[in-house]
């Protein structure tokens, strides 16, 4: 079989609507000041819901008017494509890319922007104006807030990207997915640049199945922004989150030829699944397919374990983080002081389920632009199995300048699916 060289793909340009911050500037003085978004949410009191602490992205007035018209806005319930929009606009204007012409679309350019579903609110609606008989007041926008492929076809017309424009949807792997089906595309020649991210809705019909589950915390609705202790030996459920995350990929070639900053290199990546076989299910991940799924990635990228400097990891706060580290370990054949420097940033911003991997993608590219790690925090001791692992200071409690040439990000999510992503440093 004859092997194609692929191209080399950059990333040029990136945005973000997270719980602690809106805009890629805002979101990287978030972290680097460890400023959390969680809060507490009257409307989960309201509805009983055990766990009262969601992460919620704040969408000012001025915001939305900067981003739609007003007859977009009106009847706009879908709170996941406010998101999208605004983190997919801003990473577009942060590549230095101009809007299509009204005549023709861009045919380099395309776009894959996933969520796990949309419109909870918009679907609410419906169904009770349905139920009334009153399905002629739906609106002509009902539709297109509450199909998955809503996101992507909004930004296509916004933007005017003429190749391939589509959502996909892998739970919490969403956005990492997406990241590397763009990836894939560019360095197959299939495109010169793609749209990628995710996003996800805010709100309790996303987030009442995980409450009724018992996997989030509850014990930390008076002290909300402890509530997410990832890595903890005290840790008691993830908190549920959103927001959207956006990257502008593209090839080197362009943009050297456009002459534009460039974050970092995308060297490759890896999906799989572990098909709910060993310890897996639809709720918990199978090691061995985790594993492979890095393994593959390293292969992928055509990197050795050794030569990854930092991970930002999936570290849900449940059980299953030392596990995920043993994974991780396991997988790179490293442990002690050997490992390497491993963060997430769900302590500020909750799991944001389908936005997860896009927004964290954002934080761990700015972390190899600025060569600096992020701290974690909310971690009362490190559980014991995590030490038994790696060292302590593999886990930075405060942020620190930090060369790093290659950076590795994996989401896990339900259905025992699996996504990892190899980044490295851009040397102009």
């Amino acid at each position: 079989m004859k092997i194609t060289a692929k191209n080399r793909v950059v990333i040029t340009g990136m945005g973000v609507v997270a719980p602690n911050a809106i805009g890629v500037s805002a979101f990287a003085k978030a972290l680097q000041e460890k400023i959390s978004g969680l809060r507490f949410d009257p409307q989960l009191r309201d509805l009983n819901f055990g766990c009262q602490v969601s992460g919620t992205p704040e969408i000012t007035e001025e915001l939305l008017a900067q981003n739609f018209t007003p007859l977009q806005l009106r009847g706009l319930k879908a709170s996941g494509l406010v998101y999208g929009v605004i983190a997919g606009k801003e990473a577009f204007k942060d590549a230095g890319l101009e809007i299509a012409g009204p005549e023709k679309a861009m045919s380099e350019m395309g776009i894959i922007f996933g969520t796990g579903q949309s419109g909870g609110e918009k679907y609410r609606e419906a169904i009770n104006l349905i139920d009334d008989g009153k399905v002629r007041r739906l609106g002509s926008t009902s539709v297109i807030q509450t199909m998955t492929s809503g996101i992507s076809a909004w930004l296509s017309g916004e933007l005017g990207c003429g190749n391939m424009v589509t959502s996909n949807s892998s739970a919490c792997c969403t956005g990492t997915e997406a990241f590397l089906m763009g990836y894939e595309r560019i360095a197959a020649g299939k495109a010169t640049q793609m749209l990628v991210g995710s996003t996800s809705d805010s709100g309790p019909y996303i987030w009442g199945g995980f409450d009724a589950m018992r996997i989030l915390p509850t014990k930390y609705n008076d002290d909300p922004e402890n509530a997410s202790r990832p890595f903890s030996n005290d840790a008691a459920g993830f908190v549920p989150g959103s927001g959207a995350g956006a990257f502008i990929l593209e090839s080197l070639e362009s943009a050297q030829n456009r002459g534009v900053p460039i974050y970092g290199e995308v060297l490759g990546g890896a999906v799989n699944s572990g098909g709910h076989r060993g310890d897996g299910s639809m709720t918990a991940p199978n090691g061995k397919a985790v594993q492979d799924c890095i393994h593959l990635a390293l292969k992928d990228a055509g990197i050795k374990s050794e030569e990854i400097d930092a991970i930002n990891g999936h570290l849900t706060a449940t059980s299953k983080d030392a596990f995920e580290i043993q994974n991780w370990s396991e997988a790179l054949g490293r442990k002690g002081n050997n490992f390497p420097l491993i963060n997430t940033f769900k302590s500020y911003i909750g799991h944001c389920l389908a936005a997860a991997g896009s927004v964290e993608l954002v934080g761990a590219v700015l972390q190899l632009r600025e060569q600096k790690i992020y701290a974690n925090s909310n971690i009362t001791a490190l559980h014991s199995k995590i030490t038994d692992l790696i060292d302590t200071n593999c886990v930075p409690l405060q942020s620190k300048g930090a060369a790093i040439n290659i950076l590795a990000k994996a989401s896990f999510g339900f259905g025992d699916v699996n996504a990892c992503v190899i980044l490295k440093n851009y040397n102009y």
